[in-house]
Parts: C-alpha cells; structure tokens; sequence
C-alpha cells in the first residue's frame, strides 16, 4: 500500500453532488480518459434515493492535474477520494467505480472496509493485463500528448456506431502528465490476492462487447468476492452507464436501493398485506416506479428512520390527512395506527386537535370516517 502523500496538499478532487443531503451517500468514480459526465444519463436517477457524488480523476475535468504525478498508485488515487469523503463529512458511503474508477472501489473495499457499505465495480478488473502496455501508454502520452491516443477512444470505449463526443473530448483535453499517471498507477495494480477480504456487498458489471476488461475479468472478481454477484450486459462495450444507461441503472437500483426492500416490509407491518397485496394487484406499467418511489422512500427511508416512533408518525400521518381532506388515505391509516399501538381513545385525541388547527369542518368529517373504520374493526373482532 501507497504512503505517498498527494503533490497539492491541500486540494481536493474535483466533484459533483446530487440528491438530498440527508440520503445514504453514494460515490461515482469515473474510466481513464472520462469526467463526471460518464454518470450523466445515471447518476440523476440514482440521486432520487442517495446522495450522489462523482468525482474526476486528477487532471480530468475539473480536477487539478497536479494532485498525482509519476509512479502514482491507486492507493494515492484512493486516498484522494477519502480526502473527498471527509471533506464532506461523509465516514462511511457506497461506492460504484467504471474501469479505473471500479479499481479504486475495489481497493477502497480491501484496505478500508470500514468506509465501503456497498460496492459496483463496473467495465474494471483486479488486474490490467500486465504493467507493460500501460508502462508503454505512459511514456507515448508523456513524448507526444493525448490527440491521437483519443482518436482511438471510440473503438475502445464502444461498440461500432455508437459514440458519445462529450467524452471523446474529455480525452483529447485532459492533462497529459496526470493522465500518464494514471496509466502508471493501472500498471502497478494487482489486487487479485486480496479479494476474498472485501466484505462490503459486491455487484459486477461487464459489458459482454468490451474489448479493454472482458467479462472473464468481472467473472475472476465474482468468484474471488464472497457472496458478489455478477451481471453481464449485452450489447455493451466498455463505458457502459454511457452506452446502456437503463441497464447499468436497473443493476445499481437493485444492488444499492435495499431500501425498497426493508421499505415494502415496513408498508406490509403498518398497512397490512390486505391493502398491500390489493395496491399490487393494481399496478400497471404506468404506475410501476410510484410504487417502486413509495416503497423506496416513503417506506424505506421516512418510516424506518427511527428518531420517531411508529405510534408518532401515525398521529402526524393523521393530521396531515386530516388538514388536507384526504379522507380515504385517512381511513387506511386509521386502521394502521391501530397497528401501530393506537387505541381509539388517542385516534380521537388526535382529531379533536385537528378541529383546532385544521377547522371544525375538516374534524368532523375525519371523525365519521374514524368511527366506521372503528365500527368495522369492532365488527370484525366480534
């Protein structure tokens, strides 16, 4: 491992930041020769449910071009993004890395486990095929530049036809002397024997067409990670979130959102299978990601955070139904908060402050709706 320290003191990764402060944090780490505009088509889905920060490599983008120098490492990179990380209070986050961006999650997993709560190494590998090829891209970047090495961009970052320019251009103008740099840390790296240490929750991602990590690279992760799982995308080459963003999308949902998953328990406890399994049975494609919104946020992050009592949030859900007249969500979490501990007594307590706060009008019109539901349970009981 690195102990070199970075050459600006001081300076930090260039960075972009999207969604609410408050949401678990994700980190986007980006391929050689690319900026945070690899993430364009992904990361603004991805900040619906997490904070989202990408970040560009040194001398990429927006990022200073003297915060690595030759013989960098990616220790020196990872150690760089921690620099981020801490710089926005952020101890411990997810991390999804593309290509030399999946290298830095994979030895941020390794040699800071306590920093990683869950890993996509994407279009990357444990190893680059040997020092020598990048040993021999360094020193042509450093004699004669990037122009024509971006000229080739597109067969190695895509299959034939497709391009993205913007990132085609992030090439031709990124720094010379920290884009060798990073050539210099691929060649060094080789995390292969130390692989079955991540313990963070690892997804690989391959594009099935890419010529520069093939998928038996991702394969070799998969079967070294304990418990990783592994996604082939076909039709993509080596940048995929740019090529085939809805896949790469779907696959990251899956393996960073368990709060749809905690969140569809949490719905089911409080508002009971009956209703659940009623509002699925419903569901259409038109109305697929409301409920998948839902379950993710309203379930998954607001009712399971528990600075409030279930108990609490049914009398806050009570009111705010109440004071804006929504009398049918009013009488499905009137049964609910008899879930959640409620006795018909409090329920009343709670409507009759509404008559203060939201009009005598609005409190009686909640109150036949909580003595039918009530009647119904009593009913039923009986």
């Amino acid at each position: 491992m690195s102990t070199r320290q970075p050459l600006s003191d001081g300076e930090l990764l260039h960075h972009r930041a999207e969604g609410p402060v408050t949401a678990p944090p994700l980190l986007l780490g980006p391929s050689l020769g690319t900026s945070t505009a690899l993430w364009d088509k992904v990361a603004p889905e991805l900040s619906v449910t997490h904070r989202v920060v990408r970040w560009d490599l040194p001398g990429h983008g927006g990022s200073p071009a003297g915060l690595i120098g030759p013989g960098a490492t990616i220790a020196d990179l990872a150690a760089l993004v921690l620099a981020l990380a801490d710089s926005l209070g952020l101890d411990r986050f997810s991390y999804a890395g593309v290509s030399l961006g999946g290298a830095v999650g994979l030895h941020l997993a390794v040699h800071h486990p306590e920093r990683i709560e869950r890993l996509a190494v994407i279009c990357s590998s444990a190893h680059f095929n040997g020092s020598k090829p990048w040993e021999e891209r360094a020193a042509l970047v450093r004699e004669e530049g990037l122009a024509g090495l971006a000229e080739g961009a597109n067969s190695r970052w895509f299959t034939p036809g497709f391009t993205v320019p913007e990132l085609v251009e992030d090439h031709r103008t990124a720094d010379p002397d920290a884009y060798a740099a990073c050539c210099d840390a691929l060649a060094a790296f080789d995390i292969r024997d130390r692989l079955p240490e991540i313990g963070a929750p690892t997804l690989l991602v391959a594009g099935r067409e890419d010529p520069a990590t093939p998928p038996a690279h991702l394969r070799e992760i998969a079967d070294a990670v304990p418990g990783a799982a592994l996604i082939e995308i076909p039709g993509a080459s080596h940048l995929a979130p740019a090529q085939c963003p809805e896949a790469v999308l779907t696959a990251l949902r899956a393996h960073f959102d368990g709060g749809a998953k905690r969140g569809m328990e949490v719905r089911r406890q409080v508002l009971g299978d009956t209703h659940v399994d009623r509002a699925q049975a419903r569901q259409s494609e038109f109305t697929a990601r409301f409920q998948d919104f839902i379950s993710r946020y309203a379930w998954g992050e607001i009712w399971t955070d528990p600075t409030l009592a279930r108990r609490e949030r049914s009398m806050i859900t009570l009111t705010a139904l109440v004071a804006h007249g929504h009398y049918d969500e009013l009488a499905m979490h009137i049964r609910a908060a008899r879930r959640n501990g409620l006795t018909p007594e409090e329920i009343g307590a709670v409507l009759l402050q509404t008559a203060v706060y939201c009009g005598v009008p609005a409190a009686n019109s909640a109150f036949t709706v909580a003595q039918r539901v009530l009647a119904e349970e009593d009913e039923a009981a009986g």
